[in-house]
C-alpha cells in the first residue's frame, strides 16, 4: 500500500500530532468504527498537536482513508476554520452538533454527506485500510469555503495555504 495522499503535494514543515485514543500504525479502537460495526460509536479521536510553522492562522483537520474500494478513498471528517490558538480537540468533538469544537469552526460533509466524523467501516475480508488523521496549519484564518464544499474541494483550496502538516496514521480492518 503504497499510495500516500500527499505523495504528489507540495512538501511544506511537519509537525506534532498525538492522540490519547489513536496511535500510529495502531489498529483503531472499537470506538472509532462506524455505528454499523460492532462496537462502533462514530466517536472522533482525541486530537493535540504541537509545533506548528510560525505564520499559522487557522488550522483544518481531516480524516481520510486511501484504502476505501472507491477509487478516490473515502473522506471521514473534515473541520475548517479552526483558530491558531487552538491545539487540541476532545474525543467526540466531531458529532452531529461540534459540540467539542472551538467556536468559528465548521465541518463540512463528508463522504457520506453527513457534517460530522463517521467511523471505519472497511468491507469485511477488504484487508487492512490506513485512516490519516491530519492537521494541517494554514496561512489564513478562514479557508473560504462554502460550508457544503467536498473534503476535496477544501484539499485543492489549501494547496496554496498549507504551512505544515501534522500526520497520524492509523489501521482499521474487518475481518
Amino acid at each position: 500500500m503504497n499510495n500516500n495522499p500527499f505523495a504528489k503535494l507540495p512538501e511544506v514543515e511537519a509537525f506534532r500530532l498525538t492522540s490519547n485514543d489513536i496511535a500510529e500504525g495502531l489498529p483503531l479502537p472499537p470506538q472509532q468504527y462506524a455505528s454499523g460495526v460492532e462496537g462502533g460509536k462514530d466517536l472522533s479521536p482525541h486530537l493535540k498537536w504541537s509545533g506548528a510553522p510560525e505564520g499559522t492562522k487557522s488550522y483544518a483537520v481531516t480524516a481520510y482513508d486511501p484504502d476505501a474500494p472507491t477509487g478516490s478513498g473515502f473522506w471521514h471528517w473534515a473541520v475548517i476554520n479552526i483558530p491558531a490558538n487552538v491545539t487540541e480537540l476532545p474525543t467526540g468533538a466531531g458529532d452531529e452538533h461540534g459540540s467539542g469544537l472551538p467556536q468559528g469552526a465548521l465541518q463540512l460533509p463528508n463522504d457520506a454527506r453527513l457534517e460530522r466524523f463517521i467511523g471505519a467501516a472497511p468491507p469485511a475480508g477488504h484487508g487492512p485500510h490506513r485512516y490519516y488523521f491530519v492537521v494541517h496549519a494554514l496561512d489564513v484564518e478562514d479557508i473560504g469555503v462554502d460550508r457544503s464544499a467536498t473534503p476535496a474541494v477544501l484539499g485543492f483550496t489549501m494547496l496554496g495555504h498549507t504551512l505544515g502538516r501534522a500526520v497520524l496514521v492509523a489501521t482499521g480492518e474487518n475481518k
